[in-house]
């Protein structure tokens, strides 16, 4: 595999950075598509090169344009959608000629079921997958329907922005307004119990090919999981199967829920691509490659490959994030430093797969830079994050340029 090279749809997201430590560590040559010169992903030494594209969205056909140029080249082995490009790719198709037998995306019909948080809720309604009852907010009097504490949601949100977790009435119908003001779809949602966790799986057109579950032990930005424990959770890989076949899904999915004891899950959302996937590389299985196998034909396994359960990965810097948002001190981030770098419970054994450091040593700049900001100003970790997510972000009005 060494001879071979892949393309990212983009290099800002601590997904497309983990994927980058995933593929570059078992030889496989990597460059990013970006808007932005130097994102997270170029800072390793396995990422071979940075080719500018249009922002995608800000300028989703001549994004698509810009990576089917790249892929007529004949430079890569496959185009792995690293974050929400994967619906772009998959509405856009039309302007991507030369993806075929590159690219491993569902249908756009897909993704309009799993996107959408209302529409997911609405297939969990249909499959019987276990879920914290919800409505569709269309006036004030819906934010009652479920009581309160309760999450407001918009329709279409990414890295923990738009839900806001509301206490009283006069907070949900404020966080209603602000969610609303765009003309976007809301929900309301019940909390869910239990131990924050995410099952990620890739599909052959509704085959299930791998799966992998994890714990959430370290909080990110966002409330992401900046720490793992990989485990075995046989029901969540039911539902994540069910939930490919029916949509006949192709390419990664990755579904979050709440373990509130054995078999007894609450699925909350679904994230139509593989996220960060160092915890599941790290406990047997490595989605990146295998969606390379998918996109270009290669050999599957035939039955479907489980992770191992015990596995416990971290990623440093997203732990200072989270830190930073969490409690907004110095303090607080030195401490989150101190347990990551130390190893201390429930970090004992972990595996660094975000700023691998010691393999890696380009890795240790943006860490270092973050760190520092934090260090400096903790209350600038907002502008931070919002800063990467702008740079993959796609949303409804991006993929309805496409159609006009």
């Amino acid at each position: 595999m060494g001879h071979e090279r892949v393309l990212l749809s983009e290099g800002s997201s601590l997904t497309a950075r983990e994927t980058v430590t995933v593929l570059g560590s078992r030889g496989v040559g990597v460059e990013v598509a970006s808007a932005i010169g130097r994102p997270l992903a170029s800072f390793s030494v396995w990422c071979q090169a940075v080719r500018k594209v249009p922002a995608p969205g800000c300028d989703p056909v001549g994004y698509l344009h810009a990576v089917d140029a790249l892929l007529a080249s004949g430079r890569y082995r496959a185009l792995l959608a690293t974050h929400e490009q994967a619906w772009l790719l998959a509405a856009g198709r039309r302007y991507l000629p030369h993806a075929s037998g590159w690219l491993a995306v569902a249908g756009a019909s897909a993704f309009e079921q799993v996107q959408s948080k209302i529409a997911f809720a609405g297939v969990c309604d249909e499959l019987g997958i276990p879920q914290p009852a919800w409505h569709e907010v269309h006036c004030e009097a819906d934010l009652d329907r479920i009581g309160y504490p309760v999450w407001v949601k918009a329709a279409y949100s990414t890295a923990g922005r738009g839900v806001v977790r509301a206490g009283t009435r006069a907070e949900a119908l404020s966080a209603w307004r602000v969610l609303r003001s765009d003309g976007a779809a809301v929900m309301v949602q019940a909390p869910a119990r239990g131990t924050y966790r995410q099952v990620a799986a890739l599909f052959d057109h509704g085959r299930l090919i791998a799966a992998a579950c994890s714990e959430r032990i370290g909080l990110g930005a966002g409330g992401s999981a900046a720490a793992r424990l990989s485990v075995s959770d046989p029901a969540a890989v039911d539902v994540v199967s069910r939930l490919g076949r029916r949509l006949a899904w192709h390419g990664g999915l990755t579904c979050d829920y709440f373990a509130e004891g054995p078999g007894r899950n609450m699925f909350i959302e679904c994230n139509p691509r593989t996220t960060e996937p160092g915890n599941a590389a790290a406990a047997g299985v490595n989605l990146p490659m295998l969606t390379i196998a998918l996109a270009t034909g290669g050999r599957l396994p035939r039955t479907p490959l489980i992770a191992r359960a015990g596995v416990r990965t971290r990623s440093t810097m997203a732990l200072a994030l989270g830190a930073a948002e969490q409690r907004g001190s110095r303090r607080a981030v030195l401490g989150s430093l101190g347990r990551a770098l130390g190893c201390r419970p429930p970090l004992q054994r972990s595996r660094e797969v975000l700023t691998p450091v010691g393999r890696d040593p380009l890795s240790l700049a943006p860490a270092l830079a973050v760190v520092g900001t934090l260090l400096a100003r903790p209350r600038t970790v907002t502008a931070l994050a919002d800063g990467a997510v702008s740079a993959y972000a796609v949303t409804p009005r991006t993929i309805d340029r496409l159609r006009h």
